[in-house]
């Protein structure tokens, strides 16, 4: 299983449990996981309404790709290792990853 912690706009912290070899995308897994995240663009990296902070992990999962930057900077607040959910793929390698909740509810 790959462990993540997602951290929610309150601060609560909850564990997520993903099976490996799970094709999806992160944006995907909170979406199933009933977070409350809007992603109505629907994982094409348009509304940014699936922003999402990283706050621990493998440092090459803290870029954003420039399409994100591109969306990102439309954005009034996008703090320092701010992603778009719908672009990082869930992978083996992200066990233990924290992210926080950073888009609207």
């Amino acid at each position: 299983m790959i462990n993540l912690t997602i951290i929610d706009r309150d601060g609560g912290r909850m564990p997520v449990e993903i099976p490996e070899g799970i094709n999806l995308s992160l944006m995907e897994v909170l979406k199933a996981s009933e977070y409350d995240i809007l992603a109505t663009c629907g994982g094409m990296a348009l509304c940014a309404t699936c922003h999402v902070q990283v706050i621990e992990g493998p440092e090459a999962y803290f870029t954003a790709t420039d399409t994100e930057l591109d969306v990102l900077d439309t954005l009034p607040y996008a703090p320092p290792a701010s992603r778009l959910a719908c672009q990082i793929r869930i992978t083996e390698d992200m066990d233990g990853m924290v992210f926080r909740l950073v888009g609207e509810d």
